[in-house]
């Protein structure tokens, strides 16, 4: 057995995750295992297996043409530090209890050195109009050699500033820019930050008039382009001044809600009382929103009404050309 690709050393934080990755090749095919030694003097190595340390270590391996193997370890912590050894070997006897391997295990290690992670303050304030946001790491002993803000998986700032604080300007209202920013400090390993832009729902409908035939299923929807996502979604229907709440339970009406979206089903419209404006409200920690979405039902035979203005222009215009054609006088008989 050989090596292809063996794991390498790295560096993580606290409550990050680590991969680490091993590739073997060899006739028979090797198997792959890993194992583990802490920094402690009297620890020694002990083999690792999927669902170890509470479930945290997940070990993904296949055997095709060659081995591979891959050990992720999630939410570091401190006891995560020390040398994690990828071993491989096809030798037959390799796992038997008394004999001896003809040929030993190969082994290849990687170091993983899990840091402390640094408390970082952030927040959010507003001057003249702007949304300021800052990130300041509390305890910076990591060299920094830059800063980066991330909007959506875009970087919307970059800059070399080996300061610990960095921020970002926002020119407009906290409803229009309401969202999860990240601060990212270039380092080994990155320290990254979130700074959250949290306003109450703004719910918009997708259509502020939808139109259905009589007998059909109507379809409302609203959805919430804001930060954070909607707790509890409502429909209201508005009649003679009051406005009444629809629920599932009716029978007549289904209603579907995720996050920030929501939608209203209405099984076979009718036009006298399914037609009217109906509101969709949604909730979250920070207040409510609402949108208004009209519906106006109509009747199956509406479809036939164009169609018989058609032929009703036509037999008019086929009843005067008959009436004039009767009365023209007929042209002189040639002798």
């Amino acid at each position: 057995a050989g090596f292809i690709k063996s794991p390498l050393s790295q560096k993580r934080l606290t409550q990050d995750s680590v991969e680490l990755y091993c590739e073997a090749i060899g006739n028979p095919i090797p198997e792959i295992q890993w194992w583990f030694e802490g920094n402690d003097p009297n620890e020694t190595y002990a083999q690792l297996w999927d669902g170890a340390r509470q479930d945290r270590v997940k070990i993904n391996a296949t055997y095709n043409l060659h081995s591979t193997s891959t050990i992720s370890i999630a939410n570091l912590t401190g006891d995560d530090s020390g040398m994690y050894e990828c071993r491989a070997s096809n030798d037959p006897d390799r796992n038997h209890l008394s004999k001896s391997p003809k040929v030993k295990w190969i082994r290849s290690q990687a170091n993983v050195f899990v840091i402390e992670r640094p408390e970082i303050a952030a927040q959010v304030s507003e001057s003249s109009g702007k949304l300021i946001l800052s990130c300041n790491v509390s305890a910076p002993h990591l060299a920094i050699k830059g800063h980066k803000w991330i909007h959506k998986e875009k970087v919307v700032k970059e800059d070399e500033s080996t300061s610990p604080f960095t921020s970002y300007t926002i020119e407009g209202k906290r409803e229009e820019h309401s969202g999860i920013y990240e601060c990212v400090y270039e380092a080994n390993p990155q320290i990254r930050g979130q700074v959250n832009i949290s306003v109450a729902p703004q719910v918009t409908a997708y259509k502020q008039s939808e139109h259905g035939n009589e007998g059909d299923t109507g379809v409302l929807t609203c959805k919430n382009p804001s930060f954070p996502a909607v707790t509890t979604w409502s429909w209201y229907k508005s009649g003679h001044g009051v406005s009444s709440l629809l629920e599932n339970a009716s029978g007549r009406y289904i209603i579907k809600s995720s996050g920030n979206k929501t939608e209203l089903r209405i099984l076979k419209l009718d036009i006298e009382q399914d037609t009217g404006d109906y509101f969709c409200n949604g909730t979250n920690f920070y207040g409510t929103g609402d949108a208004t979405v009209n519906l106006r039902v109509r009747s199956r035979l509406a479809a036939l009404w164009p169609f018989l203005g058609i032929v009703a222009e036509v037999l008019v215009l086929v009843t005067i050309i008959f009436i004039y054609e009767k009365r023209r006088k007929p042209d002189e008989v040639p002798d």
